[in-house]
């Protein structure tokens, strides 16, 4: 940040002047107060990225000046120093909200090191702020985070098409947000009083999305105690989302085309003929013109899908949005778990950005939460991120060689270390994963965790 303003504070003529050299050479704009009520006055005038401040001084002195800078401008980072260090001084310096303690005489390079740190925890925590704030034109629904020419132009694409009841197929790696996307089209949409439903097409065998989709009269086939409206039916006239669609067997491709030409359908095992009013999403990881000339899907269901093509980036094609991505989740996990994280370490932040994500963002969420876990105060180093992200190797090179990661183990080892966390709490591991305790249960059985 460079530009950014600092404000100097030291009853010490010779201090004052050398850290204010030192700091404008940095390029930051320089602010000095020679007592702690000259630094009070100017704080109550303006407020500054960030304040360096003597603990001992005559008058008011440096916690003083903290809590009143704290008080002033909650977001304004500072950094405490003192040449009579002690733990109780450095315990309730952190408490009042400081980011940092520095202890006289400190080293050129200590100085600019802090510095930084602090400004980089600065904005950080300002964009998360903002982008937290920016529902823009997606309505109140989920917010779709970052800055990189890539999201932008996804976001402007979902603005532009949300207003319509036009089929859409959303295309992506796995992990890359795609039901986030489905969402916001929603949220955005003409169906945005109406629900929204989702399904994974490749997560069920042929006869139960068929009965998932369509529905079933009572009595249709052996166990069909009731009758049971399908997703096309309960959706009205909100939306159904339909993920992994590239998964669909051919059979239920053919009736999936049907419903998409004739706008109804027939519950199985019956003569009505109910409307689709729904507007239809779907989504798929794979190549589907690639399966289309392999004869894998069928070409006029995959044009019928094809009427809006979104395509929502990988993670290494808008690299700088991890920072801000990792600071969203490193919030909402802290909020969750009520522990004091708000921010990460210059060193944490450069290896979040040097690693390749093969998991995309579903992969980062998963490292940042692990890392608000095992975090031991207000900001996530390096230490606590995961062992694959250590190391000056390329990500890249990692990512190709014979360490490749599945992510079947990334997901054994996030919820291993969970439930570590909690002691082998399921209930609490299953709160803080964000799923039942029965689906956590069916996890650990396949992933073959041995948890009592």
């Amino acid at each position: 940040m460079k530009g950014a303003s600092v404000l100097v504070v030291d009853d010490e003529a010779i201090a004052v002047e050398n850290l204010s050299h030192i700091l404008a050479r940095e390029g930051y704009d320089v602010a000095a107060a020679a007592s702690g009520e000259a630094a009070v006055g100017l704080l109550a005038d303006r407020e500054f990225d960030l304040v360096l401040t003597d603990l001992r001084m005559k008058g008011l002195d440096g916690l003083a000046v903290l809590g009143e800078a704290k008080r002033l401008w909650p977001d304004t980072e500072v950094v405490v120093m003192t040449g009579h260090a002690t733990v109780f001084s450095a315990v309730e310096a952190m408490r009042l909200g400081a980011c940092h303690y520095l202890t006289k005489p400190y080293g050129l390079a200590e100085v600019r090191a802090t510095v930084a740190e602090a400004m980089d925890k600065r904005r950080l925590r300002l964009e998360v702020a903002r982008l937290s704030r920016q529902v823009a034109e997606l309505g109140r629904g989920p917010l779709i985070i970052g800055e990189s020419p890539a999201i932008q132009a996804l976001i402007d694409n979902i603005r532009h098409i949300a207003p319509t009841d036009s089929t859409v197929l959303i295309l992506g790696e796995t992990g890359t947000g795609k039901e986030l996307v489905a969402r916001a089209i929603h949220a955005a949409g003409l169906q945005r009083a109406n629900r929204f439903l989702a399904v994974n097409c490749g997560a069920f065998t042929e006869e139960l999305l068929t009965s998932e989709l369509f529905g079933h009269e009572k009595g249709a086939f052996s166990g069909a105690m009731s009758l049971k409206k399908g997703l096309f039916e309960v959706a009205g006239e909100g939306t159904l989302f339909l993920d992994e669609i590239g998964e669909m067997s051919p059979s239920m491709q053919v009736r999936l085309l049907r419903v998409l030409q004739e706008r109804h359908f027939f519950r199985v095992g019956g003569d009505k003929e109910i409307p689709v009013v729904a507007r239809i999403l779907a989504a798929t990881n794979r190549d589907l013109k690639a399966d289309v000339e392999r004869g894998l899907f069928r070409a006029d269901l995959y044009y019928r899908l094809n009427v809006i093509t979104l395509r929502v980036p990988p993670l290494s094609a808008r690299r700088q949005d991890i920072p801000l991505l990792a600071g969203a989740f490193a919030a909402r996990y802290a909020r969750g778990m009520d522990k004091p994280v708000t921010g990460f370490s210059a060193e944490a932040v450069r290896r979040l950005m040097a690693y390749e994500y093969p998991g995309n963002i579903r992969e980062l969420e998963n490292i940042v939460q692990r890392a608000v876990i095992m975090a031991r105060g207000e900001v996530i180093e390096a230490g606590d991120l995961p062992q694959d992200l250590h190391g000056d190797a390329p990500a890249l090179a990692r990512r190709e060689g014979p360490e490749l990661i599945a992510l079947e183990e990334l997901e054994r080892r996030h919820i291993r270390d969970i439930l570590t966390y909690c002691d082998g709490n399921k209930t609490r591991a299953a709160e803080i994963l964000g799923i039942d305790r029965v689906s956590l249960w069916r996890k650990v059985k396949r992933l073959g965790l041995a948890v009592e």
